[in-house]
C-alpha cells in the first residue's frame, strides 16, 4: 500500500484544503493531477521555509493596508455634502443622486489626499429624494466610515 505525499497547496482545492495549507494525498492524485496542474508543490524544507516567508508578507502588507485605510478613514469620517436638486411636490427628484455624484463631489470639494472611486461607495440604489442619508464607504474590509449626503430642494 503507497504512503501518502505531504504537498504544499498553491490555490485552494475544493475537498482538500486552502491555498498554502499542507496536505497528506495518495502519490498517484499528487504526480497525476495536483503538482501538473499547478494547485500544489512538494512539501520539502526549502518549500516549507518560503511559504513561511509568503505568509509573514503577507501579514505584513495586510496590517499596513489596515492601517492605511484607518488614516484615509479619519479624513472622510464626519464629512457631509450637501446636493441641491430639482424635486416634486412629494419630495420625488428630478434625475436621481448616484454613486458617481458623490465620488465627484468627494474628490473635488473635499481636502482628501486620496480618491474615492464610485464603486467604494456603498450606495444600494440612487438616491431619489429629499433627504439626509447615511452612506459607508468601504476603505478595506474591516474599514467602512460613513458620511452624511444632504438633498435639498433647489437649483440641480
Amino acid at each position: 500500500m503507497a504512503k501518502n505525499v505531504k504537498l504544499i497547496l498553491r490555490e485552494a482545492v475544493p475537498s482538500l484544503g486552502e491555498q498554502g495549507e499542507v496536505v497528506a494525498v495518495k502519490p498517484g492524485y499528487a504526480r497525476n493531477y495536483l503538482i501538473p496542474r499547478g494547485f500544489a508543490s512538494e512539501a520539502t524544507a526549502a518549500n516549507m521555509k518560503a511559504l513561511e516567508e509568503e505568509k509573514k508578507r503577507g501579514e505584513a502588507r495586510a496590517k499596513r493596508d489596515y492601517l492605511e485605510a484607518r488614516r484615509r478613514a479619519s479624513q472622510v469620517e464626519g464629512i457631509s455634502l450637501t446636493f441641491h436638486a430639482n424635486a416634486g411636490e412629494e419630495g420625488k427628484l428630478f434625475g436621481s443622486i448616484t454613486t458617481a455624484d458623490i465620488a465627484d463631489r468627494l474628490n473635488s470639494e473635499q481636502k482628501l489626499d486620496y480618491a474615492i472611486d464610485r464603486r467604494q461607495i456603498e450606495l444600494e440604489e440612487p438616491i431619489k429624494a429629499l433627504g439626509v442619508y447615511t452612506v459607508p464607504i468601504r476603505l478595506h474590509g474591516d474599514v467602512k466610515p460613513e458620511i452624511k449626503v444632504w438633498v435639498v430642494k433647489g437649483d440641480a
